[in-house]
């Protein structure tokens, strides 16, 4: 089969390997389609260890015997004391699909059958990798108890504050405030369902309060991974609100208002993956309407052309959201 190889750090090949043949309680996924993210771009240029030669690739759509699927690609091992517990996104057993195994950017995957959910007719193949990212969203927004009449801000708007805006509504909140630098992203929270949108920054932590009368949001979704948003972040959540660490911070250290954490006693909740729960919920909002994924897809490539796309990801362009590759 055609694959796309990472064989080390920066080392792409498209090129021929054999078919992966599925063991016990395992199945043959014939990929249609798969998304890129962040996490790609990090275990391509090395800056996220992976078991190289590897092919990358987890958020996957497919089919299987005639049955269009997405997958699940945190791999766990069920009888590890977080997998007990049901804490299966934090087994460090088995890993992920497409750093620890290979993954989606190939013609064929194998996936343990547990880990496969049928896609209703009203979900189409393309957009359907988006619904991996969505369980992410949903099981961060499940710890953070994120519920009806809440006030809801999110700190970045790419793909995944995009998402949150739409979930964090779909859950309830009366008001979803979205937050970047970027008009085009701030218009397009807006048509996608945010109250209202904010530049960011200082200007950012002044709007918030002023939209809820000085007292802050009830909670705060940082989904940039920047030291930065996340001193805003605590300047914007209200006394007892609740801080959610989304975006992946990689500085070892940095600057934060650590008197403001003790004044205004937030809970700080931090989100790793999503657990097999997340999934048949967000394939019922994707399926119901209640979360749109079709505007979220501004590109489309062939599967030969993952380093183009991956080059694509390392800028910040205005237009650009998930990039989806067909194979």
């Amino acid at each position: 089969m055609k694959a796309v190889v990472l064989r080390n750090p920066g080392d792409l090949v498209v090129t021929d390997v054999p078919t992966p043949q599925p063991g016990a309680d395992e199945v043959l996924v014939r990929v249609t389609n798969s998304g890129i993210c962040g996490t790609d771009l990090k275990i391509f240029t090395g800056g996220m260890p992976a078991s190289y030669p590897v092919i990358m690739g987890h958020e996957i759509s497919g089919d299987v015997s005639g049955t269009r699927v997405v997958v699940d690609p945190v791999l766990w091992c069920g009888t590890c004391a977080e997998c007990k517990a049901g804490r299966t996104n934090l087994c460090d057993a088995r890993g992920i699909i497409g750093r620890e195994v290979n993954g989606g950017f190939a013609e064929y995957v194998t996936a343990p059958r547990s880990h496969v959910y049928p896609l209703p007719a009203s979900i189409d193949s393309e957009t359907a990798p988006l619904i991996q990212v969505l369980t992410t969203c949903l099981h961060a927004q499940r710890r953070a108890g994120v519920s009806a009449d809440q006030s809801v801000a999110i700190v970045g708007l790419g793909v995944s504050g995009q998402l949150h805006a739409q979930l964090a509504k779909a859950r309830g909140a009366a008001l979803v405030i979205g937050i970047t630098r970027s008009a085009w992203k701030r218009s397009l929270a807006e048509r996608m369902g945010a109250d209202v949108t904010t530049p960011g920054g200082d200007a950012g932590v002044h709007a918030v309060c002023s939209f809820t009368n000085g007292r802050g949001v009830d909670v705060v979704i940082e989904s940039t991974g920047h030291i930065q948003s996340l001193a805003h972040a605590i300047a914007m959540v209200r006394p007892g609100g609740t801080i959610v660490l989304f975006g992946i911070f990689t500085a070892g250290e940095g600057a934060l208002p650590f008197y403001q954490l003790y004044y205004k006693e937030p809970t700080i909740v931090a989100a790793r993956a999503a657990t097999s729960k997340d999934f048949p919920e967000s394939i019922d909002l994707v399926a119901s309407g209640r979360i749109k994924l079709s505007d979220l897809v501004t590109q489309v490539l062939p599967l030969s052309q993952l380093r183009d796309a991956l080059s694509m990801l390392e800028g910040d362009a205005d237009g650009r959201m998930k990039i989806i590759l067909r194979h």
